[in-house]
């Protein structure tokens, strides 16, 4: 658990107050974002972050990223290496952000967090409390967000449009706030996250 920092940070209505260490369990400053690529998820983190007095935005492919030589990315056949590669990415996004709560931030991370790998995160996350967030918007929403920021994230070699839903939809846990964000902004999709925030949060159980 990173040590308390005594500042407080406005979200909206909500005000979360960080008291000395001893006291600082069950205080959530930890937001993690996932869905399928191109979801809406970079845009949705970094407004959300940006609703707190101190926020900071890990985006999942600024870690992949720093991987200069001997990236494998995940495909639909990928092998070990791929997924550990994959928890590789996930452990360093985690470090970051607990970097920064340690210094008295709250933090939005980021990433592609699906199917079976969802396990291998969570067992990852250094606070015992957190909230955790799926984007599920329709495959055309998807597609008008691709085409609109001129990217391609499925296609030959890569993982289908629908391929990667049904790992979402039929693999994932069904943890956390789910929410259709086919028909909002992304400034909508924030405000649904912090009007209910009991819906997305996550008690982790302590390993003994």
């Amino acid at each position: 658990m990173p040590p308390a920092c005594g500042a407080e940070s406005a979200c909206g209505q909500i005000r979360l107050t960080r008291e000395p260490q001893a006291a600082t369990i069950g205080i959530v400053a930890l937001f993690v974002i996932s869905g399928v690529s191109a979801a809406g998820k970079s845009t949705v983190a970094r407004l959300l972050a940006e609703r707190f007095a101190r926020g900071v935005c890990v985006p999942g492919d600024a870690i992949r990223a720093m991987i200069a030589s001997g990236r494998v990315d995940v495909r639909p056949d990928s092998g070990a290496e791929a997924l550990r590669q994959l928890a590789l990415r996930y452990a360093g996004a985690l470090s970051v952000a607990g970097v920064f709560l340690n210094g008295g931030f709250d933090v939005v991370v980021e990433d592609v967090i699906i199917g079976p790998m969802l396990r291998d995160f969570l067992a990852l996350v250094p606070v015992p409390e957190f909230h955790l967030v799926f984007l599920n918007p329709d495959a055309a929403a998807i597609e008008r967000r691709e085409w609109e920021r001129g990217t391609t994230a499925y296609g030959p070699g890569r993982w289908s449009l629908d391929g990667l839903q049904a790992v979402l939809r039929e693999e994932t846990d069904r943890i956390g706030l789910w929410l259709d964000t086919t028909g909002q902004s992304a400034a909508e999709t924030v405000e649904s996250i912090l009007s209910d925030l009991d819906a997305s949060r996550i008690r982790r159980t302590p390993s003994r």
